[in-house]
């Protein structure tokens, strides 16, 4: 790899023996450049040490963009580049929710649209009319909040080429609701500027099955999409209901990528993340699982009525389940997303990582918005 392939500094965090360094530091810096061949970013050694991946970057590098005018450019093979990596609904001004793109040869795939997406897609230089295919894990608000600015602005922007959405039953809903929604805008500018373009023709929701094995959803010359259903949604909600939860796997010539979405432990997912070369998974602190439990003890009732405190509880992955899936699926780097820690946006990263390496040796990387991997 060189780095004038687009460098990318990112937080490494790694090895059994980094940890009392770590709770000291609090963090630890490594630059490493956004990847052009299929090889292995790198392996952790004691000490958390890093082979294969790693070069100096420039300063700032870090970041796919910063606003700069540079949304044409190209870099060749797979970026993952991170909008939004706050967990669940609610504005913050360090973080925007849920939004991820894949970058394969400078073409962009979004996977969930939380608030603050669109912004950082300007910020990370992402031009958002190169974006064709939008993939869903799921319709939680926090996970497609942006999604009718996303689209609106697209057409008042000018665009004529289709967009497809894929995401678990509702999407194609979701998609005709945003188009009924901007109707009055529609019905003004097309007789006040004389705009010719429909947005029903424009955007196309597509409704994909929850499977238990990975299931091809997309397919084009770059990249295969796949899916698989997670464990956000438990039995007793799965039954009353036909919505559902699912990670995404992209596989291009240079990368596979997954994206696992809000999930508890789930042996889908493992499958679905089978050798993968990066797994971009959620995480919640223990300490901020054990928390809601503890309301719940106080509240028996609660215990087993549907409640925020326990779906929190019950349907996000702790750091050992991260570890285990990664572990399990024997992916070479893990990248800990959609955040959900007792101290909001500020992830304390020795537990976080503690719990990760009871099960898992290889690389991790504490996700933060606008970064490259």
């Amino acid at each position: 790899m060189s780095a004038e392939h687009g460098a990318s500094r990112r937080k490494i965090l790694q090895g059994a023996f980094g940890l009392a360094a770590l709770a000291s530091t609090t963090t630890l810096i490594s630059r490493a450049v956004a990847q052009q061949p299929a090889t292995p970013q790198g392996t952790a050694q004691p000490g958390g040490a890093q082979q294969g991946g790693a070069q100096s970057a420039p300063a700032d590098g870090n970041r796919p963009g910063r606003g700069n005018g540079n949304a044409n450019r190209v870099l060749p093979g797979t970026q993952v580049v991170l909008l939004g990596t706050r967990a669940g609904p609610g504005v913050d001004l360090k973080r925007a929710e849920t939004a991820t793109v894949i970058m394969v040869d400078g073409t962009p795939y979004l996977v969930d649209c939380g608030y603050g997406a669109v912004r950082n897609l300007v910020a990370a230089d992402i031009s958002a009319a190169k974006i064709n295919q939008i993939f869903f894990t799921h319709l939680h608000n926090d996970h497609t909040a942006d999604l009718p600015a996303l689209l609106t602005l697209q057409w008042t922007g000018g665009r004529t080429r289709p967009i497809d959405l894929y995401g678990p039953y509702g999407t194609a809903d979701m998609v005709r609701a945003i188009v009924e929604y901007c109707k009055a805008d529609v019905g003004i500018r097309t007789v006040d500027e004389g705009r010719k373009t429909n947005p029903a023709d424009l955007y196309h929701g597509h409704d994909i099955e929850a499977t238990s094995s990975p299931l091809q959803v997309f397919k084009d010359d770059r990249v295969t999409v796949s899916t698989a259903e997670n464990t956000h949604y438990p039995e007793h909600s799965r039954s009353q209901m036909p919505y559902r939860s699912v990670g995404v796997r992209f596989d291009t010539k240079t990368r596979s990528v997954v994206i696992s979405g809000d999930t508890s432990y789930s042996s889908n997912l493992v499958r679905l993340a089978k050798d993968a070369d990066v797994f971009v998974c959620e995480i919640m602190e223990q300490a901020t699982r054990d928390r809601w439990l503890a309301q719940l003890k106080e509240n028996p009732d609660l215990a087993n009525k549907a409640s925020v405190g326990r779906h929190v509880s019950e349907t996000h992955s702790t750091p050992e389940d991260v570890g285990r899936m990664a572990a399990e699926a024997r992916v070479k780097l893990v990248v800990l997303n959609h955040q959900l820690t007792s101290a909001g946006t500020t992830a304390p990263l020795a537990p976080l990582l503690e719990g990760v390496r009871k099960y898992y040796s290889g690389e991790v990387v504490l996700g933060e918005d606008l970064m490259m991997i």
